[in-house]
């Protein structure tokens, strides 16, 4: 409002001075001619030269407007003092005093204006501006220092504690040791790989992996590393630099000479080599994996194993958000009508937990709505979910156009675990007699002896119903058990049973 209103009066003042330029021009020209019978080419020349003159002074009221008029803006948008503010804006840039003491110096010596008076006040001018700059560099040094004071008082003070309560999803901490391993400068690709890790998982499993915190621990060995999750660490492994691992994968007969050890993650027995055996060891037939390819096999293991862990309510509601656009009329229905977001969540940490891809959730929603109606709990959705997704889970551990070896559960067992189930409003528990708890863990045990020895992955195939509590009951002393149901079995898939889960 007061630059419109400032401008008003510029403008008003900027055509008056033109007309009043014309009418001395044309008017000069006219009683020239016809009151002092002046030659019209001497009046041309003596008038223009006048009203020139009369319009260059005339235009000093409007400078002096437009100054006033940036000072009125300048003093609307400013609580400080008029004073201040003026001198700050109009002699707070060196480099503009420079400029016009430099312009001053030119005038005075090659125009006809007085050489003294220019001089003079170009000195003037440049050393108001060498002062100025003076200032400005006081200032800025004075600037850094009190940042600095403010970022060490900030640490002082008890309240910057809080920061330090954030836990990362997952850590990978190592020896200074390792350090050339995941400097990019010295040629380490360890970054690339944890890249590479999170785009791997989100093709297998169909979930985003949190982002990975890389960190070098003085307190570790120089060679050894830690994975934590949650701040929590949940394993750790150790590597020779400029070594190789070569792995026996069970038919090289011919030994080489090397340091033992085990792969750090499937504990299987390897030995160190140096660069010179690798060449030799691989055509031996063993398996040689370099350091980073170790550490990037281990940390993509344990991010599987605990994926279900890392997979939070917002990165459920991520997951919901990226389909929902496509899938308007199924978001709508399911959420939060039937299923709140925890609950889905539940169900995606069971498939998770059991290695079973996620990615398909299309398939997985319109299943949770079809039978949410008739019931919530999470872990009968989760054998529900398993069922309609059969084809991935048959492609997954049963291979095409070949026969599987599997195991089965006696019927007897599978009644007796229906008949200890008891169902509660939380949901249902097992209620077993220890005793009897034993004696079908030591039969699994048994059974996935004898398929280890024969080469082949422990499988148990069960009815649809017992499926999920003879999980439960095995879990904890068979982690990488395989428990399917024969509802979760393809119908082209061909089996083969070799044993049965008895007591």
């Amino acid at each position: 409002g007061a630059m419109d209103g400032a401008t008003k009066y510029v403008k008003g003042d900027a055509t008056a001075g033109l007309i009043i330029t014309a009418i001395n021009l044309i008017g000069g020209i006219v009683l020239g001619v016809v009151v002092q019978g002046t030659e019209i080419s001497d009046a041309l020349s003596k008038y223009t030269i006048l009203t020139i003159g009369d319009g260059l002074v005339s235009q000093i009221p409007s400078l002096l407007i437009s100054l006033s008029t940036g000072i009125i803006v300048t003093k609307a948008s400013k609580e400080s003092d008029l004073g201040n503010v003026l001198i700050r804006q109009l002699f707070s840039i060196p480099k503009v005093l420079y400029i016009v003491g430099f312009t001053m110096v030119f005038l005075g010596i090659c125009t006809p204006l007085n050489t003294l008076l220019c001089l003079i006040y170009a000195v003037l001018f440049i050393a108001a501006g060498r002062a100025i700059q003076a200032n400005v560099e006081e200032a800025e040094i004075e600037d850094e220092v009190e940042t600095e004071e403010q970022s060490a008082e900030e640490i002082r003070r008890p309240e910057n504690v809080v920061s330090l309560l954030q836990v990362d999803p997952i850590e990978l901490e190592f020896g200074y040791g390792i350090i050339p391993l995941a400097d990019v400068n010295q040629g380490g690709d360890l970054l690339d790989r944890v890249v590479m890790i999170r785009r791997q998982i989100a093709l297998e499993l169909g979930c985003v992996v949190p982002m990975i915190r890389l960190r070098d621990n003085i307190q570790l060995n120089p060679n050894q590393y830690v994975i934590k999750i949650k701040g929590v660490p949940v394993s750790e492994g150790e590597i020779l630099f400029d070594h190789y691992m070569a792995m026996n994968p069970g038919y090289v007969e011919e030994e080489i000479t090397g340091i033992p050890t085990f792969e750090p993650s499937f504990h299987l027995p390897a030995i160190w080599i140096t660069e010179s055996q690798r060449e030799r060891a691989e055509s031996l037939g063993y398996t040689v994996v370099d350091p980073p390819s170790i550490i990037a096999t281990h940390l993509t293991e344990v991010i599987r194993n605990n994926l279900n862990e890392l997979l939070t309510r917002q990165d459920v509601q991520n997951l919901i958000n990226n389909i929902q656009e496509a899938n308007t009329t199924l978001i709508s229905e399911l959420v939060p009508k039937l299923l709140s977001v925890g609950e889905i969540q539940k169900v995606l940490q069971n498939l998770l937990e059991e290695g079973i891809s996620i990615r398909d959730l299309v398939t997985i929603f319109e299943t949770l709505a079809d039978n949410a109606a008739t019931t919530r709990d999470t872990d009968v959705l989760t054998e529900y979910v398993r069922q309609s997704l059969k084809r991935a889970i048959s492609n997954k551990y049963f291979p095409a156009n070949e026969m599987t070896s599997v195991v089965t559960l006696d019927p007897k067992i599978e009644q007796e675990i229906m008949s200890s189930v008891k169902q509660t409003e939380q949901g249902a528990y097992i209620n077993l007699a220890p005793e009897k708890t034993q004696d079908i863990l030591n039969s699994v045990k048994e059974e996935v002896d004898k398929m280890e020895e024969l080469g082949k992955n422990p499988i148990i195939v069960t009815s649809p119903i017992v499926r999920m509590y003879f999980k439960k009951i095995t879990s904890e002393q068979f982690k990488d058990l395989i428990v399917v149901s024969y509802n979760e079995i393809d119908t082209d898939v061909e089996l083969q049973s070799i044993g049965m889960v008895t007591v």
